[in-house]
């Protein structure tokens, strides 16, 4: 859970996380309001730097939990340039060039979204944001689905690493038929192997009188006022440099 790591390790860990959510959430809100591709990617560099140099995440680190959005808006993107013409017959296909200038200020525009998304989840760990949505008056059902798949996640990520592990100590990867066969094998026992681990999980819960609501340590942060002054100021700054490249 590379996240997770992330956010435990960086030094603004400590920051509240509402200051956090509020400089987020006034990048999200530039993200919107700029009139350019290049104002958006400007803004997306922006956030990007801040994150990394200010956050200390290292560049390694971010380009590899970026790269699964970034390559899934890519090939949004992509697919968006092609036009197929319906014709009689087998239907043709072309690259619509008008398009471009829309395509590129859709991609700008959730790069810079991403960023900010980024900046948030690298910075606060999940317990942090589970508090900040109780705080909002978020409904605990949701809260706890989130926990839990969250959970999950791990719960699977650990179900395919002892899979593996146990496949490769019996030659299961020896070769490249053998580890395609091995593969599928694996993943036919996901399923399995998790439903069995989620019983277990539900089990230890029932045996420790869960009541129906995950509880979570919340730390202190006593500087949450002032942060989210600064955080605040930063957004607006944000906002009003987005307002006026579109108004100027």
């Amino acid at each position: 859970m590379i996240i997770e790591r992330l956010a435990y390790a960086s030094p603004w860990r400590a920051v509240a996380p509402s200051a956090k959510a509020i400089f987020a959430g006034g990048a999200m809100a530039a993200a919107w309001l700029a009139p350019s591709p290049w104002m958006a990617a400007g803004l997306a560099a922006l956030v990007a730097t801040v994150t990394v140099a200010g956050a200390r995440i290292p560049l390694r680190d971010y380009l590899r939990v970026a790269m699964a959005p970034m390559g899934f808006l890519m090939l949004s993107c992509l697919t968006m340039l092609v036009t197929v013409n319906p014709s009689p017959g087998a239907p043709t296909w072309r690259l619509a060039t008008e398009m471009l200038p829309q395509v590129l200020m859709i991609a700008t525009r959730a790069m810079a979204l991403c960023a900010a998304l980024l900046w948030l989840v690298l910075t606060t760990p999940l317990g942090d944001l589970l508090a900040l949505l109780r705080r909002l008056r978020c409904p605990a059902v949701l809260a706890d689905l989130m926990a839990v798949t969250y959970r999950m996640q791990s719960v699977l990520g650990d179900a395919w690493s002892d899979g593996l592990t146990a496949q490769r100590a019996r030659l299961g990867h020896a070769g490249r038929l053998q580890s395609l066969r091995s593969t599928a094998q694996l993943i036919s026992q996901m399923a399995v192997q998790c439903w069995m681990r989620a019983s277990a999980l539900q089990a230890a819960a029932d045996a420790r009188n869960f009541d129906g609501t995950l509880r979570f340590l919340h730390a202190a942060h006593p500087n949450g006022r002032r942060e989210g002054a600064v955080a605040a100021a930063a957004a607006i700054g944000l906002i009003l440099l987005a307002a006026w490249g579109r108004w100027a």
